[in-house]
């Protein structure tokens, strides 16, 4: 049973202790040094000493792949491991099982894995160890894809963002030597790990990808055979390594590795006659090294904001897979199960420039047959297990149950603080100054919002202004000290990097300078394509009425990311006096400033304890918190997704807390729902609107 309370004290003090993670981590520069190869560089152990002595033997001969002397056709899927709690990995893998699976295809990302450098994270959702040892106890075979580049609709490509503040800056995806020391000393620590893993070592680990889809990015042939040196000297010479690129020759030519020492799998677009592109296949393999494979099937597709949800016909999508299955062809589901972005770890893609920026959803289902809260009772997990029924060697099992759900009701929020009354708490050691704008990155800040604060003399009849490089999406505001309202900045109007538009700044009577504040909202780095270099904040000179704005300071707002531990400290906390500022204020609404609010429901029972979504209709554009878990993005404004997927591992028997930090426009009832569907209903607005411009 759930019910709502009345804002208590323990809402008071979870809150306090959000923002004490704020006060005093936040706000710090981080400029750790880069990792040097001998911090990353293995213990002088070769991969031999993984050897065990068995049988296990899985290898590619005369046009197919065989496991322990017997042909063996690859039906497998993508199911990643960071878009999954731990606690769901075996629901998800069982329901992989039940389809018919008998192979996982999984990416590794190394932001995940290194968010700063050299700082190792390999627990929670980053513990690929016990993920890769599940599987193998469930039954499947592994496909590893540890990049470096992984793309995966993922931040950065899988790319920790502190390689974009090297200086001078490196070239990514390339024989940069700069650039390939970084990426040999993470290769070094992990793929100490996957050692043991390996099938012939007894694991479940067939096949190591080299890069991803690099024929569509580039053609630097030293890189990729660099690439294979760092995994031989690791893995081995009896491993597979393999590349994927999409079934073009043009691709294939710049992707692949002669020879036989690498073998080369396609992808193409779902529908596309399949065994054509298999012929072309066998021109970048050896005689007898080519098995047909489509590495990714796409069983759907991402969506970015502002788009109808991406859907795939299931009827077709299965007839699609049986064209290759049929002829003994080898495929892998892309996705089997999609699964969240939780916290800021979403992508974006950009068209024929980068200011033509599209980031994606919280919600990364990608309508594939195991729908994002692992539901299975749809008619595309239905039609794509009943081909491969037809060509398994094994029966089928039964799917677990879908994850029961439950809506909790409506969830009373009370503002509790204006986004600017957090600057009165700032320690100036963690303000960085600089007579230009520099990135996010260069601060040291790879996520989240950057605040930019400059002032200028007030003018008789406004001014215009101008940032032509803002990544990604900035909020404008202005404050005059002298005026009766204490100097609480005004908003002013929005920058975004798609529309790339002037701002009107209004007429201000001001006898002091006015402060200009312009808060910067990274929205996902770019993950595909030319622009992947992408940079976050304020990225060119700033122009007040043609002229160059000079004399800045930037302020730090990451908030945790998935996979951080709050650093709390429960002896800060907010005063009874700000308690109640916040809450004249919150009725005063006098700016449409970005506020913090905070809320809580209560379950009564341990086994009322259900998988749920927040709705957040009627809302504006945010990010949200639960029990100090990051459940990502809304945007509702621009939709399609409404709601934020809440797995039953982050609630709890007794108050679950609730915190939101909305941009622009909050509901006027203050209001968000504990629902038992999700929503993908939201209003579609085009990506050139820019209705929140005051002139």
């Amino acid at each position: 049973m759930a019910r709502n309370r009345s804002s208590g004290n323990r809402t008071t003090f979870f809150f306090c202790t959000f923002f004490a993670i704020i006060a005093l981590c936040a706000f710090v520069p981080v400029f750790a040094p880069l990792p040097s190869l001998s911090s990353h560089s293995p213990h002088d152990h070769s991969h031999s000493r993984h050897k065990k002595d068995t049988a296990q033997k899985f290898e590619i001969a005369n046009d197919m792949f065989w496991k322990d002397g017997q042909p063996f056709q690859i039906i497998g899927g993508d199911l990643h491991y960071f878009r999954v709690l731990p606690e769901y990995w075996e629901d998800r893998l069982l329901k992989a099982k039940a389809l018919g699976l008998n192979t996982i295809q999984t990416y590794v990302p190394w932001n995940l894995h290194e968010p700063k450098p050299g700082k190792l994270v390999f627990e929670g959702i980053a513990d690929i160890e016990s993920f890769l040892k599940l599987c193998h106890k469930l039954g499947f075979l592994v496909m590893l894809r540890p990049g470096p580049y992984v793309c995966a609709e993922w931040d950065l490509g899988g790319f920790p963002a502190w390689l974009l503040a090297i200086e001078p800056a490196i070239r990514l995806r390339s024989s940069d030597p700069a650039f390939l020391h970084l990426v040999e000393g993470w290769w070094a620590i992990l793929l100490q790990k996957v050692a043991p893993l390996l099938y012939e070592n007894g694991g479940p680990v067939i096949m190591v990808q080299i890069e991803n889809e690099y024929g569509s990015y580039g053609n630097d042939k030293a890189y990729l055979h660099q690439l294979v040196t760092f995994a031989r000297s690791h893995l081995g010479d009896d491993i597979i390594l393999y590349t994927t690129d999409g079934g073009t020759r043009e691709t294939l030519e710049r992707g692949t590795i002669s020879g036989d020492a690498v073998f080369s799998a396609v992808d193409f677009t779902t529908g596309d006659e399949p065994w054509p592109i298999f012929q072309l296949q066998k021109k970048f393999n050896a005689p007898g090294k080519s098995p047909p494979l489509s590495a990714e099937f796409y069983t759907g597709w991402l969506t970015h904001w502002g788009e109808k949800l991406a859907e795939t016909d299931a009827d077709f999508t299965a007839a699609a897979l049986e064209k290759i299955l049929a002829r003994n062809g080898s495929a892998v589901l892309y996705m089997a199960h999609g699964g969240t972005n939780f916290g800021f770890y979403n992508g974006a893609n950009t068209g024929g420039n980068e200011s033509d920026y599209k980031p994606d959803l919280t919600s990364y289902d990608y309508d594939a047959p195991i729908r994002e809260t692992g539901d299975v009772n749809n008619a595309k997990f239905k039609a794509i297990q009943s081909v491969i029924k037809k060509y398994s060697a094994k029966s089928l099992p039964s799917a677990p149950p879908n994850k029961e759900k439950a809506g909790y009701g409506p969830i009373d929020l009370q503002k509790k603080e204006f986004f600017f009354d957090i600057l009165n708490r700032i320690n100036s050691i963690g303000i960085v100054k600089s007579e230009n704008p520099i990135s996010m990155e260069s601060v040291g800040q790879m996520f989240g919002f950057l605040l930019y604060v400059s002032e200028y003399a007030a003018k008789a009849d406004g001014s215009i202004l101008s940032i032509p490089k803002v990544h990604d999406r900035a909020q404008v505001f202005l404050s005059c000290s002298s005026e009766d309202n204490g100097g609480r900045p005004i908003f002013v109007g929005t920058m975004e990097r798609w529309s790339n538009q002037t701002l009107g700044l209004p007429k201000i009577k001001c006898i002091s300078n006015i402060s200009l504040y312009v808060l910067v909202e990274n929205m996902g780095r770019v993950n595909y394509g030319p622009y992947i270099f992408d940079r976050k904040g304020i990225l060119s000179s700033v122009y007040l009425d043609g002229r160059i704005l000079q004399g800045w300071k930037m302020l730090s707002f990451p908030f945790n990311n998935l996979n951080e531990v709050p650093k709390t400290n429960p002896v800060i906390a907010y005063s009874e006096s700000i308690e109640k500022s916040a809450r004249r204020k919150a009725k005063e609404n006098v700016s449409k400033e970005p506020s913090f609010y905070a809320g809580h429901f209560s379950i009564d029972k341990e086994n009322d304890i259900k998988d749920t979504f927040i709705s957040f209709n009627g809302w504006g554009k945010g990010i949200a918190f639960v029990n100090e878990f990051n459940i990502g993005r809304y945007w509702p404004m621009r939709g399609p997704q409404c709601s934020l997927y809440v797995p039953a591992p982050v609630l709890k028997q007794g108050e679950n807390v609730v915190v939101v930090l909305e941009l622009e426009s909050p509901s006027p009832k203050l209001v968000i729902h504990s629902v038992d569907q999700p929503d993908f209903t939201c209003q579609l607005i085009s990506q050139t609107s820019n209705e929140d411009q005051v002139n």
